[in-house]
């Protein structure tokens, strides 16, 4: 599996996601502009000990993510979309994509990929917009594992 993260801008969230990639031998690709440094300690913290078990790949751009992994199937979460992340299949080798905590995805991208989008069901209010990123990856991902009977995880 891969989980792929647009731009994230909090440092937290990419270190908790780290440590879930190490823990289930998950790739972690991430694309630039990041909101923090790779040595700031907020990312060091979250991400404790673990950082040596996980396969980080950084990209200056979504175009180079793309040229770097031409046959990579993205699965896009976005609010926009209509189906749940639990009606996807996900390949075995699925990036799963999430956006940056404050803009998520552009629509340009998610658009390309419609046959691929899903949400999280949560309840419809203005001010209750989307969940926590580090939580969405853990939620998406480990449906994803679950379908391939968390190969490789004991």
């Amino acid at each position: 599996m891969n989980i792929v993260l647009y731009q994230p801008e909090i440092p937290q969230n990419t270190g908790n996601i780290a440590r879930t990639c190490a823990l289930t031998e998950t790739n972690l690709h991430l694309i630039k502009p990041l909101g923090f440094s790779l040595d700031e300690k907020q990312l060091k913290r979250a991400g404790l000990d673990y950082w040596e078990l996980v396969k980080v790949s950084i990209y200056d751009s979504f175009e180079q993510f793309l040229e770097k992994n031409p046959e990579a199937k993205l699965y896009i979460l976005t609010t926009k979309a209509t189906k749940f992340y639990h009606q996807i299949s996900y390949d075995a080798d699925a990036f799963l994509m999430f956006g940056k905590e404050t803009a998520g995805i552009p629509p340009e991208i998610h658009e390309s990929h419609a046959e691929n989008r899903f949400r999280i069901p949560m309840r419809n209010h203005q001010k209750a917009r989307s969940l926590n990123l580090s939580n969405a990856v853990n939620i998406v991902l480990y449906e994803a594992l679950r379908q391939h009977q968390f190969k490789g995880l004991i």
